[in-house]
């Protein structure tokens, strides 16, 4: 693989000595893919480049066209000028289509992802294993990685149940686990992230910032929530709010009476960006 990107700003990151402009939109980071295409090519007109490669490859051109926003970005001169630009997903589609060395190890590391993501439908117990290696990389502590699994299953079926309940867009989703952590810890997850000086990104998972407690009594409140509409099948939104409700309650007395005992908040401002022995979890 190449080298790893450096974060050098808010809306710049440099890849192997080149500049790749960047831009928060709809919730995610979108990439100037003219940039990308000077990254991953020895191309002395990487706009030109990428014009021949769209004309050349005509699915290419559809999928680019279809789903890359126009996005403001800053020029060399410091000028603000419209850009194709891509998340992801949409710059791995681009290097699929770039005939270079350099792109050669992503396209390598694109097949192995797709072979593993598939080994893992055949058999789950390969995905829990996965990320229980990436959270070891970041230097977590195995006691943390265990809760945290278990706070992903416990999550999973709180979804699933809210699917059976026929609530089914990530919008809805939000208001409800907002209303279980208003009712838990007394904020919302945005509210959370402000107290743990977290960036307000979705791609930032607060879950990943919190600490034993922290992580328990969440997965108090979700698994209560998860029991008692099992048990009552609310089949309205509001009724399910007022569920969601109910279960943070639960997980927001178990709290507040810990921390009598304890003599101190569970809630901590603690997290892992500034833990130098710890990936920033943004990128």
């Amino acid at each position: 693989m190449l080298d790893k990107p450096i974060e050098q700003s808010n809306k710049l990151i440099v890849f192997q000595g080149k500049s790749v402009r960047r831009s928060w939109h709809n919730d995610e980071w979108f990439y100037s893919l003219v940039d990308v295409v000077a990254v991953l090519t020895d191309s002395l007109n990487p706009t030109d480049y990428l014009k021949k490669i769209r004309k050349r490859d005509e699915e290419l051109q559809i999928y680019l066209g279809t789903n890359c926003p126009q996005i403001p970005m800053s020029t060399k001169t410091g000028k603000i000028r419209k850009t194709l630009s891509g998340n992801n997903k949409d710059v791995f589609r681009l290097i699929q289509s770039i005939p270079s060395k350099k792109a050669e190890p992503f396209k390598r590391w694109l097949a192995q992802v797709g072979k593993d993501r598939l080994d893992e439908i055949e058999n789950p117990e390969l995905a829990q294993n996965r990320m229980k290696d990436i959270y070891q990389k970041k230097g977590y502590p195995q006691d943390w990685i265990d809760k945290r699994l278990r706070g992903i299953a416990i999550r999973q079926n709180l979804t699933d149940e809210w699917k059976e309940r026929g609530i089914i867009s990530n919008q809805n989703y939000a208001i409800l686990t907002a209303e279980i952590s208003k009712a838990t810890f007394g904020m919302t997850p945005s509210q959370y992230k402000k107290f743990k000086n977290l960036p307000d990104e979705s791609k930032v998972n607060l879950r990943d910032h919190m600490d034993d407690l922290e992580l328990i009594f969440t997965m108090l409140g979700e698994r209560v929530s998860t029991e008692i509409s099992q048990k009552e099948k609310p089949d309205s939104f509001p009724e399910n709010k007022k569920v969601a409700q109910r279960g943070g309650k639960v997980a927001g007395n178990a709290r507040k009476e810990t921390e009598k005992e304890l003599n101190r908040s569970v809630i901590s401002k603690q997290n892992y960006l500034n833990n130098e022995d710890k990936l920033e979890l943004e990128e």
